[in-house]
């Protein structure tokens, strides 16, 4: 049975619960070494991993102890505990009168669908021109080739492959044999089929392969990125050349740990994803460089990092400023990290919406976003992170045809290609939003 849900939820600016009494976890411990140094042979500890590099993790009884002794050593460059994120009730849906919630998406259409079959398509107010990313358009017009396929990780809640509207477009590790029980690619994970579970681990403490999530967020995420065109059921996701990659690193009260994170990029990098989509954060870093390096080593791998900028705001009176209150992994200063803020579909931005003239990159569609849930459901979101998939989509159309372009000449290709509004101007580094024919048309000349 099909269940279609119409809902609004500022997800990422949910009301804190009591904070953990030790916010870091108890035996863990990342250490970088300075480059022309090794790890010190000394070192006490109960296991180690090689993050990359000279950055690792170990695992010791008592990190604060290991820590204090590594403060003076000359080969150590930082030492860092592993912190957990803010511990948030689950999101809520609330539910709209679906008659009324029809009528918003039909006073915000400024387009007539034409490219699209799936029957739920007009709902995607995001691609139109008027207050949209002109997705519509750029379809009517794409480039005479056909694009290189592109796999987006979706490090969220989890993803339900199963869906109808995704289980085609599901990235699949051709060299694993589902559930087998065997690592058969031998890259240190069992059944990873569509990805990896950072939060259940195997009794050798590796991340499983069990990507379904018991939350409906990250399967809304999936759906804006790539649900399957033209299929005659549900929604179209903005892009048609990506797959999937599912990594389940956000717990349903979004209580993540940095090495989760970090480990979640690494595999995405590892396995091919060249954008890697993050709707979470949090409102405190600790001072921990260990994200951030990590964004910045996948660089490397040709990945850029789409990041939610926040839901902090109560504008158009109290605007969330990142660039003074940071909010992370939004606020590190990696040059292939992109920031989204979120807009509405009347093209103003949306009044959850955290800004940054320096630290927020980019606008895009994030209210009201019509998309994909668990168990063969669609429902209505709202929140920085419905708008941050969005820009995912519309990256990985364009490096689908532009697959020459680094992350950072991406970025700098959905920047400038940006549609200017005077009220972004000072709220975002761009001063725009996001839109799809106008970056299809600016990479040409790139």
């Amino acid at each position: 049975m099909k269940l279609t849900l119409c809902f609004l939820t500022l997800s990422l600016s949910l009301p804190l619960l009591a904070s953990n009494v030790r916010n870091f976890h108890p035996n863990h411990l990342f250490i970088k070494v300075k480059d022309g140094f090794e790890l010190p042979q000394n070192l006490k500890f109960d296991s180690k991993k090689n993050i990359f590099g000279n950055l690792y993790l170990v695992s010791v009884k008592n990190p604060s102890f290991l820590e204090e002794s590594l403060k003076n050593n000359p080969a150590i460059e930082y030492t860092q505990k592993d912190f957990y994120g803010e511990k948030t009730s689950a999101p809520k849906l609330e539910r709209l009168d679906s008659a009324s919630a029809q009528m918003k998406f039909n006073q915000s259409l400024d387009f007539m669908m034409s490219s699209f079959n799936d029957p739920q398509a007009s709902k995607l107010w995001a691609f139109g021109d008027k207050s949209g990313m002109s997705v519509e358009s750029a379809y009517a017009n794409l480039p005479n080739v056909t694009p290189m396929e592109v796999i987006v990780a979706v490090v969220d809640t989890g993803v339900d492959h199963r869906h109808e509207d995704l289980k085609d477009v599901m990235w699949v590790n051709t060299a694993e044999i589902p559930g087998d029980k065997i690592d058969n690619d031998k890259n240190g994970y069992v059944d990873d089929v569509h990805g990896i579970n950072t939060l259940v681990r195997d009794a050798q403490g590796k991340a499983t392969g069990d990507t379904m999530g018991s939350h409906w967020h990250g399967t809304h995420v999936a759906g804006t990125i790539a649900a399957t065109q033209n299929n005659g059921v549900g929604i179209a996701g903005v892009a048609n050349n990506v797959k999937i990659m599912a990594i389940r690193t956000v717990p349903d009260d979004a209580d993540e740990l940095d090495s989760n994170i970090v480990e979640a990029f690494k595999y995405a990098a590892q396995n091919g994803a060249r954008v890697i989509n993050c709707s979470f954060g949090k409102s405190k870093n600790e001072g921990g460089m260990v994200v951030r390096d990590v964004i910045n080593e996948i660089s490397k791998k040709g990945v850029l990092v789409v990041a939610s900028a926040g839901n902090d705001s109560m504008g158009p009176f109290s605007w969330h400023d990142n660039d003074k209150d940071p909010k992370y992994p939004a606020s590190f200063d990696s040059q292939n990290l992109m920031v989204i803020a979120s807009t509405t579909n009347s093209g103003g931005l949306s009044s959850f919406s955290n800004v940054g003239k320096k630290s927020v990159d980019i606008a895009s569609p994030g209210s009201n976003i019509f998309s994909t849930v668990k168990d063969n459901g669609y429902g209505m979101a709202s929140g920085t992170s419905m708008a941050a998939p969005n820009a995912s989509g519309v990256a990985a159309m364009v490096l689908g045809y532009f697959p020459h372009l680094s992350p950072v000449e991406l970025k700098e290709v959905l920047m400038k290609s940006s549609v200017k509004v005077e009220e972004f101007k000072s709220k975002t580094a761009s001063g725009g939003r996001i839109n799809l024919k106008t970056a299809l048309e600016y990479a040409l000349t790139k």
